[in-house]
């Protein structure tokens, strides 16, 4: 993995496509927990989430065959939207399934980027059954949505952005946890790069979302049932064959912590009118941490804390419910 987090070639994909996003000081967070507190802004990522990395980074690496092909994914929403995005900037045709709830602000960014979106399943795990047998059935490569090398590496960017933008390694990072590449890849590029200045990995995981929290503790992928949550994006399994982000945030997380659905939305709230910023339930779970006072920094060096604010994408009328 080592190699793909110090090629070039992943960057450059990730910097064709995405945007580098802000860092943002928090000075109420930052009054609360006695040290500096920035945001990393991956809700105003050019697809509204930090899957856009990813998508960038696994796309790139396809060769002429597989470009002609296509490829197929399956996503809760923002993954799919990412994968389509990039899509369509590669010239590669894009099919996409999601679950049947899946949020209508996801389903029409994935359908205005020209993808075919196909709507199956009333889980997670459901319509990635059907994303793997169509990946089977016509040969399209599958992507995704954090089990692949590539991925990982992609989305491990967002590190390398931050370490540039800081200057220094936060004492701590807080990121949202579901499947496991977000984090896997942050993780692993602060591991390979801070080790004199270590960097917490604080992993937070929606109450109604926690399948690899659960699997972390058994010590193997489980699956879970899914719970109606405001975290949507965090929904669904990791694949009980895992092959890389499990073992990865099972040896690179340091913390984990659970945020239940009041303070998932208190912290949306909080993003809206104090911050302005709009973030989704998914992406709100890390600094809902924070903002709750659940986690209250205890045992870590001194220096800055990083929360990351994943995505933005969320529908008007759940945003509405939020904010009444």
């Amino acid at each position: 993995m080592s190699n793909l987090y110090n090629s070039e070639g992943v960057t450059n994909a990730v910097d064709r496509v995405a945007r580098r996003t802000p860092l943002l000081r928090a000075p109420g967070l930052s009054d609360q927990l006695g040290r500096p507190v920035w945001l990393k802004a991956e809700c105003l990522q050019v697809t509204g989430s930090f899957k856009v990395r990813g998508a960038a980074a696994r796309l790139s690496v396809l060769n002429d065959q597989e470009r002609m092909r296509g490829v197929v994914s399956c996503s809760s929403g923002n993954h799919g939207r990412a994968v389509a995005y990039v899509a369509k900037e590669f010239g590669i045709p894009a099919s996409v399934c999601v679950p049947e709830w899946v949020d209508p602000v996801k389903l029409e960014g994935i359908k205005r980027n020209g993808a075919d979106a196909v709507l199956v399943g009333s889980t997670f795990d459901e319509a990635e059954a059907h994303a793997l047998e169509l990946s089977e059935r016509t040969g399209r490569t599958y992507i995704s949505a954090y089990d692949d090398p590539w991925v990982i590496a992609g989305q491990g960017t967002i590190a390398l952005e931050i370490l540039e933008q800081l200057g220094e390694s936060p004492a701590a990072i807080l990121a949202p946890l579901s499947g496991g590449g977000l984090l896997g890849g942050i993780a692993s590029v602060f591991a390979e790069r801070t080790q004199d200045q270590a960097c917490r990995i604080v992993a937070v995981s929606a109450e109604n979302a926690a399948v690899m929290l659960a699997s972390v503790r058994a010590g193997y992928p489980i699956e879970l049932g899914e719970e109606e949550t405001l975290a949507s994006a965090l929904a669904g399994g990791i694949g009980l064959n895992n092959q890389h982000s499990f073992k990865l945030i099972q040896d690179l997380v340091h913390e984990h912590m659970t945020v239940t659905e009041k303070q998932i939305s208190d912290a949306m709230r909080y993003c809206a009118m104090t911050l302005r910023l709009v973030v989704e339930g998914g992406g709100a779970v890390a600094i809902a941490g924070v903002q709750s006072g659940v986690w209250k920094a205890e045992d870590i060096r001194d220096g800055p804390l990083v929360v990351l604010l994943s995505g933005g994408n969320v529908a008007k009328d759940t945003l509405a419910s939020v904010l009444a």
